[in-house]
């Protein structure tokens, strides 16, 4: 898709290019006709063209070559947007403790520890061990002989050696069979027998460990389905793409009664992330796809030293407009903590939902510039904003009072000073330039980049929701497309409880085969005891 893009923006410069400049080239080809012995049509053919004397504009040569720095920075150069000062100052800092650390140790040691002996002669350090839940098989390897092959004496017990070796044992199909015997009375010819166990798709035969396996696959492993198909066959098993599909609709719409459960969850009053990320759909009959939308909320409030189990709770729209989101937060009240979408802006306006902006956007704007034309200014910027984040990372995990009281004694005047430092930096850029923009764009969310600074239990930007997202950007490159906007619901359902499982660090496809097994005979009313964190998988 990304290089579809690319593509699809060259293109797009080459056409605009050739407009701004083809008055130039009519002037140029004017003067060459001009200078031809007998040719009588340069005058016409530069009547022809409208606009011959228009000079080749600079904002859109400038807004060129920023957007094709910008692809080249996509396609070829570093995700990352830290500082190469600050990496390299870093570096320079670990060595200096490494080269401290080195000294201390020569003389509590002396001559026990040498930092100039080589590596390979040091003792490197113990080898993880292997996990004590695994299963284990034990060979023992006898010697040959019976008897000693130095004098013939009789051989007794004198210790072991024992190695450890990691195995994989591949996954297999089996075919459970089951057989219900029926009893007939000897006396009233009355007859018994067992109840039909309950299945997890009516009329199938898949099992729970299956169904569980298959949806683990494309939504936590990113395997489209005729991969999987693929896999099946090459075990002599032929399960169609079209009957994996089948199947991850019906387990889809098993578990939607802790969808809605999570969904309940994830907006209780409070502080939440929001994104969303655009997902491409197939159109019924026209072999075409058009731009659906993934929206996530996500509850994590484990950086401000909340017990509370973390949940995401993804929801499926046919498009982008505000009324979705809208809808999906209808009935919350809090901090809602996002980008700088324009569908937000009604619920802002609501008083419930407090806006809190992402520094990470903010920050990003000026970093592309500086990508391109690294500045003074740009760095100065980005080392304020770094600042910022060191206090973060100092308080992480602490209570949000520590938290509040931290950022009121230190990052509110390090805002309040960045702040005036761009108002001042304002008056001198040009406002068509790409730092002014930046900057101007920082301004316009400062009130709710500020949020975090008056309350504990925001974050300083909307990292959590981004990560919660990058599940589906891989996947999406994998899958391509959803086939229908019941497939995107379907999606949406089984990537929030996915999602929910590895922020709990619970493992999705043993919680995902327990509750397929159960939820079908499950008492409706206790439905939240089948939520990731709470079912307990030791036995399992």
């Amino acid at each position: 898709m990304k290089n579809y893009l690319t593509l699809y923006c060259y293109i797009q410069i080459a056409i605009d290019s050739y407009t701004v400049m083809k008055p130039a080239l009519s002037k140029r080809a004017y003067k060459g006709l001009s200078g031809v012995p007998g040719n009588r049509y340069a005058p016409f053919l530069a009547e022809g063209s409208p606009a011959m004397n228009c000079p080749y504009p600079t904002s859109t040569r400038n807004e060129r070559n920023a957007l094709v720095a910008k692809l080249q920075r996509m396609q070829f150069g570093k995700s990352s947007e830290k500082l190469r000062a600050k990496t390299e100052r870093q570096i320079q800092e670990a060595l200096e403790r490494i080269s401290a650390l080195q000294e201390e140790m020569a003389e509590t040691l002396g001559e026990q520890y040498d930092p100039a002996l080589p590596s390979a002669l040091r003792q490197s350090s113990a080898r993880k061990p292997l996990p004590a839940s695994l299963p284990r098989e034990t060979r023992v390897i006898r010697p040959e002989e019976e008897c000693c092959p130095a004098c013939g004496g009789e051989l007794s017990p004198l210790g072991c050696d024992v190695s450890e070796q990691l195995e994989l044992i591949s996954s297999a199909f089996k075919v459970i069979e089951t057989q219900r015997p029926k009893l007939a009375c000897c006396r009233c010819d009355h007859i018994v027998q067992a109840p039909v166990p309950s299945k997890p798709i009516a009329r199938s035969y898949a099992g729970a460990g299956l169904l569980a396996h298959v949806v683990t696959g494309k939504y936590a492993d990113h395997l489209p389905l005729y991969r999987q198909s693929e896999i099946y066959r090459r075990q002599d098993v032929e399960l169609s793409r079209t009957t994996l599909g089948r199947w991850t609709g019906a387990v889809a719409e098993l578990l939607e009664p802790l969808y809605d459960v999570l969904h309940q969850y994830v907006l209780m009053p409070g502080k939440v992330h929001a994104d969303d990320i655009p997902v491409p759909v197939q159109e019924p009959g026209s072999g075409k796809t058009r731009t659906a939308r993934l929206w996530v909320y996500i509850r994590d409030d484990r950086n401000a030293g909340s017990e509370m189990p973390p949940a995401v709770w993804f929801a499926y729209s046919p498009d982008r407009k505000g009324i979705h989101p809208q809808n999906h937060l209808a009935a919350y009240s809090g901090v809602l903590q996002a980008d700088a979408y324009g569908g937000y802006r009604a619920l802002y306006e609501s008083g419930r939902i407090t806006e809190a902006a992402c520094m990470a956007h903010a920050r990003r704007k000026i970093h592309d510039v500086h990508a391109r034309v690294p500045t003074d200014i740009t760095t100065e910027a980005l080392q304020s904003i770094g600042e910022l984040y060191v206090i973060e990372e100092e308080v992480r995990g602490c209570s949000a009072e520590q938290r509040l009281a931290a950022r009121k004694a230190r990052a509110a005047p390090l805002m309040q000073s960045l702040y005036d430092w761009i108002q001042t930096q304002m008056k001198t850029l040009s406002r068509h330039s790409d730092t002014a923009k930046a900057f101007a764009y920082l301004l316009k969310q400062w009130d709710g980049l500020n949020v975090y600074c008056g309350n504990g239990w925001v974050e300083i930007d909307n990292n959590i929701a981004e990560n919660a997202l990058r599940g589906v950007a891989v996947g999406r490159k994998n899958w391509l497309f959803a086939g229908s906007d019941s497939g995107g619901e379907h999606a949406a359902v089984l990537y929030s409880l996915i999602g929910t499982c590895r922020l709990n660090n619970v493992e999705p496809e043993k919680w995902l085969r327990y509750v397929i097994e159960h939820i079908q005979d499950w008492p409706a009313n206790r439905v939240r005891d089948l939520l990731p964190w709470k079912v307990d998988l030791t036995s399992q």
